[in-house]
């Protein structure tokens, strides 16, 4: 049976395995973040330790990622990805095993999260570049890019929804034993996939010089710099109502874990309607605008979020939120994808990734902001550095005409 169109990329047997495994595996993983977010505001009641929390497990991306995409492009990316996978079983496992006895404190929890965040930096510029692999036709490679963040932004209304569930029914070790079950689907999975033997890259370069050709590769490709540029600049503010949404259901607005769930879970939503939007797009034509409103739309919806004091306004905000979120970082993975070539793209990949590590060290500032003048000052002055993103991107990328192609940098 033959996929329609805006879901093309599941006609390729290994990228079904793939979407299936990896869609359960994210659905632990956002009730790992979601408990964590939690478990670390009851432990410590500090905006600032809530920060801390996703600084810890992200920052490695910031320093490894580039490492990382090296290392995808020199070995066998399936075999890396399987191995990751099994030491974060293990490490979830551990956490799990911490909380239901009792023995989690705010330093175990930030180490634990710093372990795993070493490792997913290293896996996730590999996972990227590794979707090529899995498609039939290069063709169907900006579909399975939409396909993966649907995936991802529907674990991202799912998971944290059943995870605020669970913490109230039985506290947050129970999230984490799912978290550590929802591995070994994307194992298996992988397990399965037949693929062509790889041919392997003839490497007679130091790893560092390889990193640095991908660092000149991409400063000398006009069309590869403004999707690099705008990921960092998002990161440090794009996602503070994520980093702030604990303070928000518990200070502001005065309730429990379920809130939490739902509030995380809005955004979700948003996620998932750009990401299906992106979707039904058959090359990366226009794109460079839709980046554009979604940095515009992610930092209005930051406005009315911090203003609000009414939950279901709050909740449309977190959708626009999650929306503006999807186009701009699905939609420069497409722009990067469709036109990185293919013996680089782990290390372009690498440095997409640790635009995305400037995530933690905005996670760090917000929490710290918050602490200092409260999480709604700390939102709108969030939302103003998202905006001046959008205007300084729009700037840069001289945005297409009336035609709808491509601006000049991308």
């Amino acid at each position: 049976m033959a996929f329609p169109s805006f879901l093309r990329a599941l006609n390729s047997r290994n990228y079904r395995l793939f979407f299936a495994g990896q869609s359960v595996s994210l659905v632990g993983n956002w009730m790992n973040t979601t408990a964590s977010a939690w478990l670390a505001y009851e432990l410590s009641h500090s905006a600032f330790v809530v920060g801390l929390v996703p600084f810890a497990n992200q920052i490695p991306l910031l320093v490894l990622a580039p490492a990382g995409g090296v290392l995808g492009d020199r070995r066998d990316r399936r075999a890396l990805l399987v191995a990751f996978q099994i030491v974060c079983t293990l490490l979830s496992t551990g956490l799990a095993i911490v909380t239901l006895t009792g023995r989690v404190t705010v330093t175990v929890l930030v180490v634990l999260a710093a372990l795993r965040g070493l490792f997913n930096a290293v896996e996730f510029p590999t996972r990227q570049s590794f979707i090529v692999e899995l498609v039939g036709r290069k063709d169907d490679l900006p579909n399975a890019i939409a396909l993966n963040s649907s995936m991802f932004n529907l674990a991202r209304l799912v998971g944290p929804t059943i995870a605020g569930l669970l913490i109230v029914a039985g506290g947050p070790g129970l999230c984490y034993v799912l978290d550590a079950v929802s591995f070994l689907p994307i194992i298996v999975s992988l397990l399965a996939m037949r693929l062509p033997a790889r041919v392997p890259r003839m490497v007679s370069s130091h790893p560092f010089e390889e990193l640095r050709a991908g660092w000149r590769y991409a400063k000398a490709t006009p069309a590869l710099r403004a999707p690099l540029l705008v990921i960092p600049m998002l990161a440090l503010s794009g996602f503070a109502a994520n980093v702030l949404a604990p303070v928000f259901a518990r200070d502001i607005f005065h309730r429990d874990a379920r809130t939490l769930g739902y509030m995380l879970s809005a955004m979700g939503i948003g996620a998932l309607v750009s990401a299906m939007f992106l979707g039904t797009r058959t090359s990366a034509v226009g794109l460079t605008r839709w980046v554009a409103r979604g940095a515009i739309l992610v930092g209005l919806a930051q406005v009315g979020y911090a203003v609000s004091g009414w939950l279901p306004f709050s909740l449309l905000c977190l959708v626009a939120n999650g929306a503006g979120t999807v186009l701009v970082m699905a939609g420069c993975n497409t722009l990067i994808q469709a036109q990185v070539d293919d013996d680089k793209r782990g290390r372009i990949m690498g440095l997409f990734a640790m635009g995305q590590g400037m995530f933690p060290i905005g996670s760090l500032a917000v929490g710290s902001l918050a602490a200092l003048i409260g999480a709604r000052v700390a939102m709108a002055a969030c939302a103003l550095v998202t905006l001046a993103t959008a205007a300084i991107y729009a700037r840069y990328t001289h945005l297409a005409g009336p035609s709808g192609a491509p601006g000049k940098m991308c």
